[in-house]
């Protein structure tokens, strides 16, 4: 009999939480403000203007919710020295965010998200520079993510900033790590 309270009870508590689950489903395009930066003070890094576009979904209960998301995201920045070198690459970016509504209303609501992203380079692009290198561009890096949102209706603007933890660039003296702002746009469909 009390295998059979136990279950029922547990059988109860994942049908309440799966009859309150929400799962929306978009897609999403902005622009970025990169920079990067050394740890060389020989250097000054101006922030560039890129763009991303991509998926996200998001599952979540009342106010709680994990925002997994995949695009493809343009980075870089120009350092200058003696000379302007501009670091160009392109990546596969895979932002694994934790969000909580702070608003929460039938049309309107202003939400916070913080949460670990993967950057994988797949194109890599120097110009103008004897100091750097293409080959010491490293495959993928990982960084942190933080921002705040606003959800109207189907649409969500989100202004967020990544931090990158690990270096995109790695010679024996030199190493560096990008910065980015970005300003998404997102359609939810589903």
């Amino acid at each position: 009999m009390k295998k059979l309270g136990l279950s029922l009870l547990f059988l109860f508590v994942t049908v309440t939480l799966f009859a309150q689950l929400k799962f929306d489903l978009g897609i999403k395009g902005g622009v970025n403000f990169s920079k990067v930066s050394f740890d060389v003070d020989d250097y000054s890094a101006e922030s560039i203007t890129k763009s991303h576009f991509g998926a996200f979904g998001r599952l979540g209960w009342d106010r709680v919710f994990i925002q997994p998301e995949f695009y493809f995201s343009g980075k870089g920045g120009d350092v200058t020295m003696s000379t302007v070198t501009s670091f160009n690459y392109k990546t596969i970016d895979i932002p694994i965010l934790l969000g909580g509504r702070i608003i929460k209303g039938k049309l309107f609501d202003l939400h916070v998200v913080a949460g670990p992203v993967i950057n994988n380079i797949v194109t890599k692009d120097l110009e103008a520079s004897d100091a750097f290198d293409e080959e010491f561009y490293k495959d993928h890096y990982f960084g942190i993510q933080y921002g705040v949102g606003i959800d109207v209706l189907f649409l969500t603007l989100d202004a967020r900033m990544e931090n990158g933890l690990g270096n995109f660039y790695s010679q024996p003296d030199n190493s560096g790590k990008n910065q980015t702002f970005m300003v998404s746009l997102g359609f939810k469909f589903l």
